[in-house]
């Protein structure tokens, strides 16, 4: 199994921004132009690109699609993968036919487990199930929301639909550069037979040494340390590729 890297694009009113615990409030911006900026990792050699719809995530429904086309339209090399507002069949169709390589169901896993399945079913290998977690608990709704649910429980009752991947994201650690919660995250890995992806508070390149050597996690999210300089591409696709 290898270890893949996906720098993070947070779209918020079409701008590159990242949030400090999913709070809009707390918003740094990065970029203006976020095709330029899927551009740029490609160029330091990433092969995917993690684009995220804030302002769909909240609404509901897609809000920065202008801007996801554009990142498509300038890196037709780059896979990309997109969540945030997808939450019916059609919306899931539409992204997937204009270029998407995988889409993610966050909100949607929870709420509405069945459409979450018919899409794992209907789009096999593009349909990753986002698992965001505030204290073992998923939370929905931009993070507004928090369930009842555990995040183990959830993967494990969406893991049979055959998602492409579960992305697990520790809501307290997000854009804090606390470190990745990496016994949570790899408890979540040995517990289901999906790819699971660790997103949240990647501080260093330590913290991608030491997922890539437990050997469970099959990739990891880059949002702040890349855009703060914490992290430098080359040293963390050389850490990747252990």
């Amino acid at each position: 199994m290898g270890f893949t890297l996906y720098p993070a694009i947070d779209l918020k009113a079409g701008q590159v921004v990242r949030l400090k615990r999913g709070d809009m409030a707390q918003a740094t911006i990065y970029a203006e132009d976020p095709a330029a900026q899927a551009a740029a990792f490609a160029a330091q050699g990433f092969a995917w690109v993690h684009v995220v719809d804030l302002d769909g995530a909240f609404a509901g429904r897609p809000a920065n699609a202008a801007a996801v086309r554009a990142v498509l339209a300038a890196v037709p090399g780059l896979s990309v993968q997109l969540g945030g507002g997808i939450r019916d069949m059609a919306t899931a169709e539409a992204w997937l036919s204009a270029g998407v390589a995988r889409i993610i169901l966050g909100s949607a896993a929870v709420k509405d487990p069945d459409f979450a399945r018919a899409a794992c079913r209907a789009f096999p290998n593009r349909v990753a199930l986002g698992v965001d977690a505030k204290d073992g608990l998923v939370a929905t709704e931009g993070w507004a929301e928090v369930s009842s649910v555990t995040a183990t429980d959830l993967a494990l009752r969406l893991a049979d639909a055959g998602p492409a991947a579960i992305i697990y994201t520790d809501i307290a650690r997000d854009g804090m550069l606390a470190g990745v919660n990496l016994a949570a995250t790899a408890a979540l890995a040995r517990a289901v037979a999906v790819p699971v992806i660790a997103s949240g508070g990647v501080a260093g390149i330590e913290d991608i040494q030491a997922l890539v050597a437990d050997g469970v996690v099959a990739g990891a999210i880059l949002g702040r340390a890349l855009y703060d300089g914490r992290v430098e591409p080359r040293a963390a696709l050389a850490a990747a590729a252990g």
